[in-house]
């Protein structure tokens, strides 16, 4: 069950400047909640609420026992593609996380990671959250993007950020993003999990079809998918020998032995028509991003095109994706590709920002109680990633 904290009844007289702000990046998947200036979040949990029915009627399930939740409940992902889309449940979400991290959140201020091109009223209503609900003394918000940078020491690169919910490409100058050529594909680990379901039903004896099954599935592309240098090749050679084969034993007890599904699952990212998904691959948008780009920061973006997100682990997707994008490139620009994978980037939206949130720099930037009773909830648009904001 859910205890709402009333954090925002509460009063303090302790100096919020003081106390490290706490950093929390929103995924559709999973959330992370932490303190500024550490190294890893110290609250990670599944962004999901589970509300009960029937006789369950009244009964509110969060994080990962929400995930765990099988009859008599109905899920509920507040964070669809990148965008909140059930205010009540990030309410508990955050609640669940000031919990676990216990803090009281008006003695702290907080960093909020935030997609790509957020809208603008999904802005605003993170604003009126955290300062009305939860009284925070101060609010930022950054786009992911760029966070992902600043955790390897970057400013200038080509991020390929894919969760659960939504992956983006976006091109980052300077620190700043560069608004038109960003690129947005609603596919990610969640849309993956269900492919890998419909390609081991194919290839086992075995239907995989309920919920149960699904978070089976998600455990098996976790442990034992990759992405295949070449995807045509890979077939032949899973076909013509069992040494591509992998036994998996499933957390109930049973075993499934799969070879196409462990390369055919990430293989949707770079030809999403295999699924009839309306989208480009990744390696294509990439391109276009870049040639959306100005000239003279193009090879900047091309040198450092950096992985981020838990739907980028797969094992070989950098050494593809960077052979993907020389096919479709000039023979000059293929000497400049140069893809990362950091071994953090599961959290490197999260280790950003808590490492911008701990410089002495940043504390001018944040929107303060006082500026959101001044101005309202627009403060976000004149404060937070103003130069990467475009009106819609």
């Amino acid at each position: 069950t859910v205890s709402v904290l009333y954090w925002c009844r509460r009063s303090t007289t302790m100096d919020w400047e003081e106390n490290a702000p706490v950093v929390i990046d929103n995924g559709s998947g999973v959330i992370k909640g932490g303190f500024a200036g550490e190294e890893q979040p110290r609250s990670v949990f599944a962004s999901c609420i589970a509300r009960g029915r029937g006789g369950n009627e009244g009964h509110v399930l969060v994080g990962d026992q929400a995930q765990e939740a099988t009859r008599g409940y109905t899920l509920n992902y507040p964070v669809e593609f990148g965008i909140v889309n059930n205010w009540d449940s990030i309410e508990m979400l955050w609640a669940h996380m000031y919990d676990q991290l216990q803090v009281d959140p008006s003695n702290q201020a907080a960093l909020v990671t935030e997609a790509p091109l957020n809208p603008k009223a999904n802005r605003e209503a993170i604003a009126t959250t955290l300062f009305e609900k939860f009284n925070v003394p101060a609010m930022q918000l950054q786009i992911q993007a760029v966070l992902s940078l600043y955790s390897g020491g970057r400013t200038d690169g080509l991020v390929f950020d894919s969760g659960d919910g939504v992956s983006h490409i976006v091109p980052v100058f300077d620190g700043h993003t560069v608004p038109l050529a960003i690129k947005r594909v609603d596919l990610a680990g969640r849309h993956l999990t269900e492919w890998l379901m419909k390609l081991m039903s194919d290839e086992t004896d075995r239907a995989f079809t309920t919920t149960t099954d699904r978070e089976l599935a998600r455990i098996v592309k976790e442990k034992s998918c990759y992405v295949a240098a070449n995807f045509d090749a890979e077939l032949e050679a899973v076909d013509a020998s069992k040494e591509k084969h992998e036994t998996v034993e499933l957390p109930d007890g049973t075993t499934v032995t799969i070879g196409r599904s462990r390369f055919g699952c990430p293989e949707l990212l770079f030809d999403p028509s295999l699924d009839d998904h309306q989208s480009k691959g990744i390696h294509e948008l990439a391109v276009e991003s870049v040639e959306s780009c100005p000239m003279d920061i193009r090879r900047a973006l091309l040198s450092n095109v950096v992985l981020s997100g838990g739907s980028t682990m797969f094992k070989g997707l950098d050494t593809r994706l960077a052979d993907e994008i020389r096919t479709l490139t000039t023979a000059r620009a293929q000497e400049d590709v140069h893809v990362f994978a950091p071994g953090e980037r599961k959290y490197s939206v999260w280790m950003g920002a808590a490492l911008l949130a701990s410089l002495a720099s940043f504390a001018a930037q944040w929107i303060t109680k006082a500026d959101y009773d001044e101005i309202g909830p627009g403060v976000v648009h004149q404060r937070s990633n103003a130069l990467d904001y475009v009106r819609r």
